[in-house]
C-alpha cells in the first residue's frame, strides 16, 4: 500500500470537475478507515453530513455501519477503509446519475487498487450494479460471495435500508457473520468477536 499514491489520487480528485456535482459540494468524500485494512467497503454517495464532514458514513448510516462492525469484532481506524462510488454529494440526496457513476467510478477502482484489500463489501443496490451488471438485484444477490477481479466480494443491504425498514437486518446481520468467518479463514485465523 502506497500512501504517496493514495495522497495523489486524493488531490486529483479534489480538483475534479467532470461533472457538475463540484459546483454544489462543500468538501469531497474520498475516503476514511485504515488504508492498510484488507477490508474495503463500498457505498453510493456522500450525503449531508458525509459532504459536511468530508468524510463516508458519519450520519445515522454511518453509526448504524460501525455498530454492525464492531459487533463483528472490527474497528473502522484498524480493519475497515471506507469508500463510494461517487466522491461529492447529489443534491438532495438524489441517486447518482449513469454520467456522474462513470465519472467517478475509476477513482474507486484506483483506490482499491493501491489499497489492495481482501475483501470488499458492497453496500447497496447502486454498489452492486455498479461492480456486475445494471440488472443486478441485490435482494437476490445479497450474502452471497461474488468473486471480482481476485477479491472476495459481499454484497449486503445499505445500512440506510436497514434503518427504514428493520426487518432487514437479520439477513444484513447474516452477511456480516460471512464476512467475519472469511476474515477469519483468508487474513486472521485469531480475530475475535463475542458474537460471530
Amino acid at each position: 500500500m502506497d500512501i504517496k499514491e493514495l495522497e495523489k489520487l486524493k488531490k486529483e480528485v479534489k480538483d475534479c470537475t467532470k461533472c457538475e456535482l463540484y459546483k454544489s459540494r462543500n468538501n469531497i468524500v474520498f475516503g476514511d478507515g485504515n488504508p492498510k485494512s484488507k477490508i474495503f467497503v463500498v457505498g453510493e454517495a456522500p450525503g449531508y453530513y458525509e459532504d459536511e464532514t468530508g468524510k463516508p458514513f458519519v450520519g445515522r448510516s454511518g453509526k448504524l455501519l460501525d455498530k454492525i462492525f464492531a459487533a463483528c469484532g472490527f474497528k473502522r481506524e484498524e480493519h475497515i477503509y471506507i469508500g463510494n462510488i461517487i466522491k461529492c454529494r447529489p443534491p438532495d440526496n438524489r441517486m447518482p446519475t449513469r454520467k456522474e457513476r462513470e465519472n467517478c467510478f475509476p477513482y474507486l477502482l484506483r483506490q482499491i487498487k493501491i489499497i489492495n484489500p481482501k475483501i470488499i463489501v458492497l453496500l447497496g443496490s447502486t454498489a452492486l450494479k455498479q461492480f456486475t451488471d445494471s440488472n443486478a438485484r441485490i435482494t437476490k444477490m445479497r450474502g452471497q460471495w461474488i468473486k471480482w477481479n481476485n477479491y472476495f466480494v459481499m454484497p449486503t443491504y445499505h445500512p440506510s435500508a436497514l434503518l427504514r425498514n428493520p426487518l432487514l437486518k437479520k439477513d444484513a446481520w447474516e452477511d456480516f457473520k460471512k464476512i467475519a468467518y472469511k476474515y477469519r479463514e483468508i487474513i486472521d485465523p485469531n480475530h475475535f468477536s463475542e458474537n460471530v
